[in-house]
Parts: structure tokens; C-alpha cells; sequence
């Protein structure tokens, strides 16, 4: 008697703790919750990308020199008439600088892709003096990591935020550890900077954690309890069916005394 009420003591323990860990709630993975107990993230605003070692370009130059636009659209890539754009990219080196067709190496490490433009504009104008220049960053990714749907996404507008980037990869999963969000964030030369944040909180708009930037890696790590843990209701309820006819046949097996 004493074994047989052992087992069900165990069950009961068992059953209890399933219950106690339930089903995913909006606490867990419901987003801009207004809750005091979620953390409080102070408004920065949106700052400007600016360009890093090892990121390329590509640019266009548009001139009303027809000789000129040929001559670019040769050396270039392809082009007519007098819009000759890059079909390559322009890496910047370690130095920071990055080397153009027909120009000294120029420095565009540290400026916004609007400062890059301009720089090479003033720049290409000692050569061609109505050169109008179209700059754009090549590499305008980022990476998801982890417990979503990982994949390389590209950045297709400015001022994109970390829910739209979640979104174009797929989805977080519900076991997806959303308390501990990071995003590695390269600075060229420098060490990466790691930025952790809760993205349940509805102050995450406009926080330093709010906008993707290019080369950004989000990761996305399993839940600690995601083990006891089911998606839907329909799948607890399952599991709490399955547990109870499992100690019915326990109890069915073991013999009384």
C-alpha cells in the first residue's frame, strides 16, 4: 500500500507542476504590454547609419556631359547616355577610405550615406563640374538568430524597427526567450557592441533598441522553461489526458495489498 501510494504521490507532483507551468500567456509573449513590472527604456529617437570598415557602396554619377558619360559608363559599368551608375560595390578598407574610379582615396568611414554622397560629389565635381552623385550602402542586411525564423533579410527602408525585422523573418516562437532579446551590433574596427533588451515592453518604441541597423545579428534564445511548456491549449489539454490515463494504468497495474 505504501509503493502504490508513492506512485501516486509522484503523479500528483508530476500533474501539479504541468499545471503550474501551463500554456504560453500574453504575459510571456504578448507585445507593447503597459505593465510596471516590465522594463522602462528612455527615448533616444532615430540616429543615422554611418559607415563602418568593410562596408560597400555603389553610386551613380549623372552628368549633362555626353563625352564624359560615355567615358564613366566604361569605366564604371554599364550606363548610357549621361547616367552612369557603379554595377560593383566600393568596400572600404581598414584605413576607412575607399578607392573610386578617377579620384584619390577618400575617406567615408564614420559619415551617414547623405555625408558619403556629398563628400564624393565635391569631389568629383574638381573633375566633372555639374556631376551629380547617387550613393547608396550595398550591404544593407541583417541576420536572425535562434528560437525564430533565422534567415539574412535585407533592409529595405530607412528607419526599419526590430518588430518589422521579426516579421519579415517569420516569426518568434513561442519559446522564443523574449525577456533576453540581443542584437550584436558590429563597429568596424572595434569591438561588437551587444545590446540585450525585453521586447514586451511598449517603451521599447523609440529606445536605442527599437531601429535595425545594417550588420545587425539578432538572436533570439529558448525560453528556460520552454521544455514544460505547451503552444495552445489544445496540446495541455492533450498532455493532461495522456498524464491522468497514464496513472489510471498505474494504479491499474499495481497491485493492491
Amino acid at each position: 500500500m505504501m509503493k502504490t501510494s508513492s506512485y501516486i504521490h509522484s503523479c500528483l507532483v508530476f500533474l501539479l507542476a504541468i499545471l503550474l507551468t501551463g500554456c504560453y500567456g500574453h504575459k510571456q509573449v504578448g507585445l507593447l504590454q503597459d505593465r510596471e513590472d516590465l522594463p522602462h527604456y528612455d527615448s533616444v529617437g532615430y540616429q543615422p547609419y554611418r559607415l563602418q570598415v568593410n562596408d560597400e557602396v555603389i553610386y551613380r554619377i549623372i552628368t549633362l556631359d555626353e563625352t564624359l558619360g560615355k567615358t564613366l559608363s566604361k569605366d564604371i559599368g554599364s550606363g548610357s547616355g549621361y547616367d552612369s551608375r557603379s554595377t560593383y560595390p566600393y568596400r572600404i578598407y581598414s584605413d576607412g577610405k575607399v578607392d573610386l574610379p578617377f579620384l584619390e582615396p577618400i575617406r567615408l568611414e564614420g559619415l551617414t550615406e547623405l555625408e558619403a554622397q556629398d563628400t564624393i560629389k565635391r569631389y568629383m565635381r574638381e573633375l566633372i563640374p555639374d556631376a551629380e552623385i547617387k550613393l547608396t550602402l550595398y550591404n544593407k542586411y541583417f541576420t536572425v538568430l535562434g528560437d525564430a525564423s533565422s534567415g539574412v533579410r535585407y533592409i529595405y527602408k530607412d528607419r526599419m524597427t526590430i518588430y518589422q525585422a521579426l516579421a519579415m523573418s517569420g516569426q518568434v516562437f513561442n519559446s522564443g526567450d523574449r525577456q533576453h532579446i540581443r542584437i550584436i551590433r558590429p563597429h568596424g574596427n572595434a569591438q561588437p557592441e551587444v545590446l540585450e533588451f525585453d521586447i514586451r515592453t511598449n517603451t521599447l518604441i523609440d529606445s536605442k533598441y527599437y531601429y535595425i541597423y545594417p550588420n545587425d545579428l539578432i538572436y533570439v534564445s529558448r525560453e528556460p522553461a520552454a521544455f514544460f511548456k505547451q503552444e495552445s491549449y489544445t496540446g495541455f489539454l492533450a498532455l493532461i489526458t495522456s498524464s491522468v490515463s497514464l496513472l489510471v494504468s498505474v494504479l491499474n497495474y499495481i497491485p493492491m495489498k
